[in-house]
This record gives structure tokens, C-alpha cells and sequence, in this order.
């Protein structure tokens, strides 16, 4: 009977020190999860064989998994083995969510961050137009039509067109940022939307604030572009602030 030949590891397994055992051991099959070793829905391996291939114990692999769903890059079930999860924002999302809703300048300060990361990102999707992100953008704009006058629809489409945006990019740690925003893009987008005083024209100004954006990275003109969103925040998302500012209690102002 011939010899199997030897198990290519599957994790870059290297000695760590006793205080950041479960660090070392996460960070590894973090790198093997950022590498598509191990592709989304997969599962990773059981915990003992983890702990085998480290050289480390069963609570320690436990202790790297636990830090690895955490994150939100696994996920487990009670008696089954933990699997890889598709790289996202969700975790982000939560964190923004919990700032942007605890008061007005954390609200601010998100929206002014939105505004400067934005700014490079549709620069360099002008660059590169990544053909998902540009239909993910095209068939936004189509929504956000037929969503107008409906605040929640018209909210989703106007978050799907940004993280197309994101897409268009063909970077991936930049589409896992814009959907960790999404959750400041849809309060603002609420506060916008809640305005007593909006009328058709209002909704209608914002579909073609998107869709100047759209057709500026479709020509490929950066410059445009980062102008198009200084235009974009320079409306809506200011007058949406201008909504919570009114509803911020007096002594919650700054």
C-alpha cells in the first residue's frame, strides 16, 4: 500500500506566547478565512483538531473561535462545528447603529465621517467601475423611483446605491465598510424622510443627486464625482440634521 502523501496545513500555525495563545491561534484562521482557505459556509475544523495543528488545548481553540464569532467572521451552533461566514459589515453596522442612536453629535460625527470616506471612494470607483456595483447602482436608482413617496423603501434603495458605490470600487474591505455605515446612512435617510415639509420635488432632487453620482463614475470622471457627493451632502443629509437637532433635548445640544 502506498504512502499518503503529507496534509498540507491549513492554518499558518506558528508558536505564540502563553499570554496570547487564543489571539495567535484566531489570527491564524482569521488569515485562512481573509485567504479563502476556507470559503463562506464551510466548515472550519473541530475544536480538538484546532487545538492538534497549534499545539495549544481545547479551551484555548475554543476560547480563538469564540473571539473569531465575535467578530462576526464564524458562526456556531450548539454539538456542530463552527463555520466561515461571508466577509461583511455586520459588526461594524451594530457598533455605528448603537453611537448614531445614543445622541446628535455622535450622529454628526458619523454623518461627517460617511462624507469624507465617500469622497475617496467614489473617486476610485470612477476609476474602476466593477460592473456589480454599477448595476447594484443602476437597479438603487430604479427603486429609489419606484419607492418615492414610501420612506422605508425609498431608505433601502438609497443604502443599496451606496454600498454599490462601494462595489463599484472592487475592493472588498471598502464594500465591508460602506455596509458597516449602512445603519447611519438609514438614520439619516429616516430624519430626511420624516420631514413634514417634504414634497414630490424634494424625493425627486435626491433620485437625481444619485444619479448625477451614477453617471459621473459611468464617465469615469472622479473629479466629478467627489463633487457630485459634497452636492449630495451638502442637501439632504443637512437637513436631516437639522431634524434631530430640533428633536435633541435642549441640554443634549453642542
Amino acid at each position: 500500500m502506498s504512502a499518503q502523501p503529507d496534509k498540507k496545513p491549513l492554518f499558518d500555525a506558528r508558536p505564540a506566547t502563553p499570554a496570547r495563545l487564543a489571539d495567535s491561534v484566531s489570527d491564524a484562521i482569521a488569515a485562512a478565512l481573509f485567504d479563502g482557505r476556507i470559503g463562506p459556509g464551510e466548515p472550519l475544523p473541530p475544536e480538538g483538531e484546532i487545538a492538534r495543528e497549534f499545539g495549544v488545548s481545547k479551551p484555548i481553540a475554543r476560547e480563538a473561535l469564540r473571539q473569531l464569532t465575535a467578530a462576526g467572521l464564524v458562526f456556531t451552533q450548539q454539538g456542530k462545528v463552527a463555520r466561515a461566514k461571508a466577509l461583511n459589515g455586520e459588526s461594524l453596522e451594530r457598533i455605528y447603529g448603537y453611537a448614531v442612536r445614543s445622541s446628535l453629535p455622535r450622529l454628526r460625527e458619523a454623518n461627517e465621517m460617511r462624507r469624507v470616506i465617500e469622497t475617496g471612494i467614489a473617486r476610485l470607483a470612477a476609476q474602476r467601475r466593477d460592473r456589480p456595483g454599477m448595476a447594484a447602482m443602476q437597479r438603487a436608482l430604479q427603486e429609489m423611483q419606484s419607492g418615492l413617496g414610501h420612506p422605508s423603501a425609498f431608505t433601502e434603495a438609497d443604502i443599496l446605491f451606496h454600498v454599490g458605490l462601494a462595489m463599484a470600487t472592487g475592493n472588498s474591505m471598502i464594500r465591508v465598510q460602506m455596509e458597516g455605515m449602512r445603519s447611519v446612512q438609514r438614520e439619516v435617510s429616516e430624519l430626511f424622510s420624516r420631514r413634514a415639509n417634504r414634497t414630490k420635488t424634494d424625493w425627486q432632487a435626491t433620485i437625481e443627486r444619485h444619479r448625477a453620482l451614477y453617471e459621473a463614475i459611468e464617465a469615469g470622471d472622479g473629479a466629478l464625482a467627489e463633487q457630485c457627493i459634497a452636492n449630495h451632502y451638502g442637501a439632504a443629509d443637512i437637513a436631516s440634521l437639522e431634524v434631530a437637532g430640533k428633536r435633541e433635548p435642549a441640554k443634549g445640544r453642542k
